[in-house]
């Protein structure tokens, strides 16, 4: 149930990113990433839709992370970029190409493989402190803005194609503690009550990480087309998903000597295929 979940989740944020993307790269406000490119999207109703999509599919992922691990949700949720180049390609009108054919192939089978040999398992009895929340949102704060300063740096001297992955990236860092943290609101209701949850720091994890997350997206989106700014999300999410889910919220992963090989090749898979579906000419608008 919570793979089914996560499927319907990857389809409402694929489409929600395309909607937004489409909408971003056709505003006139100036600049990168600042407030004033949020203000210039938030007037049109096409953004707001593809906001709203997003919303379902972050909801049917809270709900698959209600059900299992992030370690297991988070590599599910990538195919939202398949869904994302599907819509993109019905809207362009264009022939499929190579990558569109190999890249979902070698990301399905990869996902599927990885999901068998981790076996993921969550903790539904761990509850971490203000310490470790502390310490893994300003992990994952740290790298994103380590990312996002790198993005500005390196685009004026490269191009806008290297700041657009890596505010993607940072984007996907964000995304990733956003899961973990609704994760560890659910398990932390579970357990209490509403009320306690209030008093923990989950909620503003939660709201903090969607906040930044948004707007690093927008910026990649601005920065470059969407075959540049989606697959480095894509790529950075489920790996740092993985990553808070086990040192976060105690996910448990297959460990032994040859699991451990095949799950570093499948996520290096995962990659390529990410990186094959983005070299798509249907992102190329």
């Amino acid at each position: 149930m919570d793979y089914l979940l996560a499927v319907a989740g990857a389809v409402f944020l694929g489409v929600g990113w395309v909607l937004q993307q489409r909408v971003a790269t056709s505003s006139p406000s100036g600049g990168v990433l600042t407030w004033d490119v949020l203000k210039s999207l938030i007037v049109s109703g096409r953004w707001w839709l593809g906001i709203a999509a997003m919303t379902v599919g972050q909801s049917l992922a809270a709900w698959a992370l209600q059900l299992g691990p992030v370690s297991a949700v988070e590599p599910v949720l990538v195919g939202f970029l398949l869904v994302a180049f599907v819509f993109s390609g019905g809207l362009s009108h264009r022939p499929p190409s190579w990558e569109e054919i190999v890249g979902p192939v070698v990301l399905g089978s990869a996902l599927a493989i990885f999901l068998a040999v981790a076996d993921p398992l969550a903790d539904n009895r761990f509850q971490p402190g203000w310490g470790g929340i502390a310490m893994a949102t300003a992990g994952c704060a740290a790298v994103a803005a380590v990312l996002a300063a790198a993005s500005m740096r390196l685009g004026r001297r490269r191009s806008m194609v290297v700041e657009s992955a890596l505010l993607a990236a940072a984007a996907g860092v964000m995304y990733a503690l956003q899961d973990a943290a609704t994760r560890g609101a659910i398990v932390t209701t579970t357990h209490h009550s509403f009320r306690h949850l209030v008093a923990t720091m989950w909620p503003w994890v939660v709201l903090g990480a969607a906040t930044v997350g948004v707007l690093l997206s927008q910026a990649a989106f601005r920065a470059e087309r969407l075959d540049y700014a989606l697959p480095p999300t894509a790529a950075a999410q489920p790996i740092a998903g993985i990553v808070l889910g086990v040192t976060l919220l105690g996910d448990q992963l297959s460990t032994t000597g040859w699991d451990l090989f095949g799950e570093v090749l499948c996520l290096l898979a995962m990659l390529v295929g990410v990186l094959l579906i983005g070299r798509s000419p249907r992102f190329n608008t």
